[in-house]
């Protein structure tokens, strides 16, 4: 619609143009004006049309304006409407999006190996009451409590201030390795052996490829839970179940399964 009023505004302008021709140049100057005005608003409505959004033909809220990677203007709840809090939940996906594609990959990969008979594994969801020789169950726990306790802190101080933990001396010494390009990107060779997106502020085509296979994961991630939870088996049996009868081992015949 709003190339249409775009339009019509463009054409109005024409016209009162070739109309007012002989006027004085007053007017004509006037109108001139109108018509650049008009222009460039035909310009900025279609390329606001052109923009691609979750829902075809949807207007997005004003305060994802595109810039953003992986901005399709969805929030039906309006939870980026704060500056501040659409930081942090941009933050927020980032990280639970990267959770998501390690933890999708793990499942996948050590179901595998039990389902072949590779390695002797527990399904995913029992792997966290397995018992290990090498230390106990409460010494694993508080070890990861403290090894993520410092990361997440790290990341959050640079999230508040930007920049600060690359500073000498702030990381023992190891600051040149992680880079810091900007919060949620700590790059250097640690975090970025390949060397991908070194020019952050450039890599949009990255950090959307990033964001879609991280929201993809997330996806993934519930449905391995659900899937879990009703079928009491890992995602490589309920795999090969549906392929050795897909026409009657569908979700349909699972949920009914279970519910009756």
């Amino acid at each position: 619609m709003s190339v249409s009023i775009g339009r019509s505004l463009a054409c109005s302008c024409s016209s009162s143009s070739f109309v007012n021709y002989n006027s004085t140049n007053r007017r004509a100057f006037g109108t001139s004006g109108r018509c650049y005005r008009s222009s460039r608003f035909l310009k900025t409505a279609i390329k606001a049309q052109q923009r691609p959004t979750w829902l075809p033909g949807l207007d997005p809220p004003p305060y994802l304006d595109g810039t953003l990677a992986g901005d399709f203007g969805f929030d039906p709840l309006g939870l980026g409407e704060d500056p501040k809090s659409l930081k942090w939940y941009v933050q927020a996906e980032l990280v639970h999006s990267r959770f998501a594609m390690a933890g999708v990959a793990g499942i996948l990969f050590t179901d595998l190996l039990r389902v072949t008979g590779i390695s002797d594994l527990p399904v995913w969801y029992e792997a966290g009451a397995t018992k290990f020789s090498f230390a106990s169950t409460r010494t694993l726990f508080i070890v990861q409590l403290l090894l993520m306790g410092f990361a997440e802190t790290k990341r959050y101080m640079d999230f508040t201030n930007p920049g600060s933990q690359a500073k000498e001396g702030s990381f023992f010494g190891l600051e040149a390795a992680l880079e810091g390009l900007e919060p949620g990107y700590p790059g250097g060779p640690l975090l970025n052996p390949l060397g991908l997106a070194k020019d952050i502020k450039n890599a949009h085509e990255w950090k959307l490829k990033e964001i879609k296979n991280g929201r993809l994961a997330m996806v993934a991630m519930l449905g391995i839970i659900v899937q879990a939870n009703v079928t009491h088996v890992g995602p490589i049996d309920n795999l090969v179940k549906h392929l050795s009868n897909p026409w009657h081992q569908t979700i349909i015949q699972t949920l009914s399964g279970s519910g009756s």
